[in-house]
């Protein structure tokens, strides 16, 4: 197979996708579709803060995962130990999802610490997930293997998030509250997580060979900013980094508050807004796909401009949309732009990296997305706070990140970049 590294077989390839078949449930039911309308409308009870304390939450787990990725993958890439990690933070990330389950109306707390303790787990995995990437896949194929990763993703969300639609449909027949069965979803989507990784630790190979030279792991902050120190030589990697925490901003934004924004402004019921994330799902698939082939022939770097503006446009749909049928519009250009933005980003930065220093490089990735995710929806949630509720005014708002994202972008240069890792390689 012409697309992989001599000696990678096709299995390990879809070992490799299945973990984003199995993750993918997690922010699609948990951060996305489900948990997070529950969080905001049952849970904190429709308070003014809640939708700023849910945004809070996560970025706390953000910013756990920003200081102590790189030092936990400059670990993993000495050791070879990025399949041990990540067979580490999935069992973590699958115990605490379901421990979801047990929050109910009114637990604040209960919930602010589960979603904290789920999603950094999470952020650890689809870190090291990544770093794998350019172990099997040759630097002219990265996009489409990328791409194809994050189309099974996909299915994996809408896989997880159809099968929790049908409960929900015959719950609510039954006459149960979100109280009631919301937290089979969360036992629902950290089965399917769990099942569904096992695949991966079945078919997929820990590939890196151990560094014989010795090598010392600092404190998290001092590995933190040696990792920053030295990847300064590689400076499209870094303005790739740079332009990540713009535009990834806004798609966190999309991700974390889509159900919130659905139900709260346009008026969707919970079961309109689980269908609704169904479809941009599918859209995302698609988007993904189209885009990872096309990436490999039109350029990564024009593949992202096109993205970018795309979100741009979504934004300023999404602001104006005064009824459903107009939301439906945004959400599936939301959608498209969704998987071919992340599959792209994720592609652009395998390139740049060397191939001795993968999880450590990827944990600056994971810092730069993460604190995009930070950026995107606690800006989000305070210009909702401050102008009394106004998510109009924050999502308009949110063009200004895939903006800034388009110009960062313009400077990187893939082959210069590229060739630097394999220098170095």
């Amino acid at each position: 197979m012409d697309l992989l590294n001599p000696g990678v077989q096709r299995r390990e390839v879809f070992g490799w996708a299945m973990y984003d078949f199995a993750n993918s449930g997690y922010t699609t039911v948990v951060i996305t579709a489900v948990f997070a309308a529950y969080f905001v409308g049952a849970v904190a009870q429709q308070a003014e803060w809640a939708t700023l304390a849910w945004t809070s939450a996560l970025s706390l787990s953000y910013a756990i995962v920003m200081v102590t990725m790189p030092a936990l993958g400059k670990w993993a890439d000495h050791r070879a130990a990025k399949k041990k990690l990540l067979m580490l933070v999935t069992a973590a990330c699958v115990i605490s999802t379901a421990a979801l389950a047990s929050v109910g109306p009114g637990q604040v707390g209960l919930a602010i610490v589960c979603i904290v303790i789920s999603n950094t787990f999470f952020s650890y995995g689809e870190s090291l997930t990544a770093a794998f990437l350019p172990e099997l896949a040759k630097p002219e194929a990265m996009g489409r293997i990328s791409a194809w990763g994050w189309a099974w993703g996909y299915m994996g969300g809408m896989l997880t998030l159809g099968i929790c639609l049908a409960y929900v449909l015959w719950a609510q027949g039954q006459g149960q509250t979100a109280g009631q069965f919301v937290p089979v979803t969360m036992w629902i989507t950290a089965l399917i997580y769990g099942c569904a990784a096992l695949v991966t630790f079945m078919l997929m190979k820990e590939r890196a060979e151990p560094q014989t030279a010795s090598v010392r792991v600092g404190s998290q902050w001092q590995q933190l900013r040696q990792t920053f120190k030295e990847a300064k030589a590689y400076k499209d990697f870094m303005q790739l980094m740079a332009c990540a925490v713009a535009y990834q901003g806004g798609v966190a934004v999309a991700i974390t508050l889509a159900a919130i924004y659905a139900e709260q402004v346009i008026g969707f019921q919970p079961q309109e807004t689980m269908v609704l994330i169904f479809v941009l799902n599918i859209a995302a698939l698609v988007g993904s796909l189209i885009f990872g082939h096309a990436q490999d022939r039109i350029g990564h770097k024009l593949a992202l401009s096109i993205t970018l503006l795309g979100w741009s446009v979504t934004c300023v749909i999404a602001a104006l949309s005064t009824s459903k049928e107009m939301f439906w519009w945004a959400a599936a250009l939301a959608g498209i732009c969704m998987g071919s933005s992340q599959s792209t980003g994720r592609a652009m930065a395998g390139l740049f990296i060397p191939a001795h220093r993968l999880a450590e490089f990827f944990g600056l990735w994971t810092f730069a997305i993460r604190l995009a995710s930070i950026v995107g929806p606690l800006g989000y949630g305070l210009i909702t706070w401050a102008t009394g509720g106004n998510q109009r005014m924050a999502i308009a708002a949110t063009t200004v990140l895939f903006v800034l994202g388009w110009v960062l972008l313009l400077p990187v240069n893939v082959q210069r970049g590229q060739q630097q890792a394999q220098q170095v390689a």
